[in-house]
């Protein structure tokens, strides 16, 4: 019965969506081109407030936990579970005063009204998974551009989303490179929860009714730490052991 209750739901859902990603794809051109970065972030925060108004026609609940006063003037790196493209919006608009950024892979750079816009030009980074060198050149310079900005890096080191909510086990690579490029940020770990429900029966019909729930850890300071491995698990663990499936 559920499942049958989704279908026309999802259509509702799948309009308001589309109609979204449609509506603010001129706007942050136009933010973008004519009145520059302040204006067109501010465009892509209102994006997200949006999409997750969309969530909520699916009866999707979000709870987003975080008790800690991250400062603003330090530059960070968000690392997070992935279990859907559900996650980024309520970390983009919760987090929005940290100005987000994401490593995301180049194929999305392209084709989507809004996402491959702000992808391209919002201060994400696009990878080529199969060319390694691509990839280590751009993240080095990605690196530069959140050290340098002081904004927030978001990575998610499982490198593809879970679609059972189980996570996967962390590619270190990217997370050692941002370190590296960035010694002076603050680690801070998200663990995301039920988000990968939202894909239960695939991408049509939607999951309905579910509660997406963020709990944001404590920051950690990478120069605290000499060994690079041993923070790295350490934050691997604080993810997945808050992780409920």
């Amino acid at each position: 019965m559920r499942k049958l209750l989704a279908y026309p739901i999802s259509v509702i859902y799948y309009i308001c969506f589309g109609l979204t990603l449609v509506i603010f794809h001129p706007i942050q051109w136009l933010t973008f081109n004519v009145f520059g970065y302040q204006a067109h972030k501010k465009t892509v925060d209102f994006l997200q407030f949006f999409l997750m108004r969309c969530l909520n026609v699916l009866g999707t609940r979000i709870t987003f936990n975080n008790p800690h006063d991250i400062p603003t003037d330090k530059a960070l790196i968000i690392v997070s579970n992935h279990q859907s493209m559900y996650d980024i919006s309520p970390i983009m608009w919760y987090m929005r005063k940290h100005h987000v950024k994401f490593v995301a892979k180049k194929e999305l750079g392209k084709g989507i009204p809004s996402v491959s816009y702000n992808l391209r030009h919002g201060g994400s980074v696009l990878i080529d998974r199969k060319d390694p060198r691509q990839a280590l050149s751009a993240m080095m310079k990605f690196g530069d551009y959140i050290k340098d900005t002081k904004r927030a890096a978001v990575i998610f080191p499982e490198g593809t989303r879970s679609r059972d909510g189980q996570p996967k086990p962390f590619k270190t690579k990217g997370l050692e490179m941002l370190m590296k490029k960035v010694p002076s940020a603050l680690i801070v770990p998200v663990t995301v929860n039920n988000s990968w429900k939202m894909l239960r029966y695939g991408n049509f019909p939607m999951g309905i009714g579910n509660h997406m729930i963020f709990t944001v850890h404590k920051p950690i300071e990478i120069a605290n730490f000499t060994d690079k491995v041993e923070l790295i698990k350490q934050v691997e663990q604080t993810i997945v052991d808050s992780i409920k499936v």
